[in-house]
């Protein structure tokens, strides 16, 4: 498992805020060597720990402004299958393997209520689904986020070789 410090959290977090960030502009906003940002961000992609870059879409902007949670409780034999069949659906939006009752969430976004229902309709038929729940999505208070884990995590740490923990 890859180990983290404070200047891997630091990097991480200032492309979260900014994906766009260049290594010269990291480099000189934390106060090290552009071969030494270079040098992390190959580690952290290399080890799978940053997966890639990519735009964070505001949905409702482009019209789609439904969003909604469909809990999936289905024959486990057929897990795989099912979660080939749903995400096929543009709509879907992100599956999650779940502990509990039912066995799936499944995130959709929709243009319309009655869109969101074809969807649901689509996903009960699929073979191997049992049971849905469906939730919806009103508002995002706090999204998707792992910044304040990262810094709780190497709150104790340095920089690497060259800044020492702190303490």
């Amino acid at each position: 498992m890859p180990r983290l410090d404070r200047l891997d959290a630091e990097i991480i977090g200032r492309l979260t805020r900014n994906a766009r960030a260049g290594v010269v502009e990291l480099a000189a906003a934390l106060g090290v060597a552009r071969n030494t940002v270079q040098a992390r961000l190959k580690r952290l992609e290399d080890t799978g720990v940053v997966r890639g870059f990519r735009p964070d879409i505001d949905l409702e902007a482009i019209g789609v402004p439904v969003q909604a949670f469909v809990d999936i409780e289905l024959d486990q034999r057929r897990m795989a299958h099912v979660v080939q069949e749903v995400a096929q659906i543009p709509e879907v939006l992100e599956i999650i393997t779940q502990a509990g009752r039912e066995d799936l969430r499944v995130r959709v976004a929709a243009v319309t209520h009655a869109e969101l229902q074809e969807v649901v309709v689509r996903i009960i038929d699929t073979p191997g689904v049992r049971h849905t729940t469906s939730t919806l999505a009103i508002s995002t208070p706090l999204p998707y986020r792992v910044q304040p884990l990262l810094e709780k995590l190497t709150r104790e740490s340095g920089y690497g070789r060259s800044h020492p923990p702190v303490g």
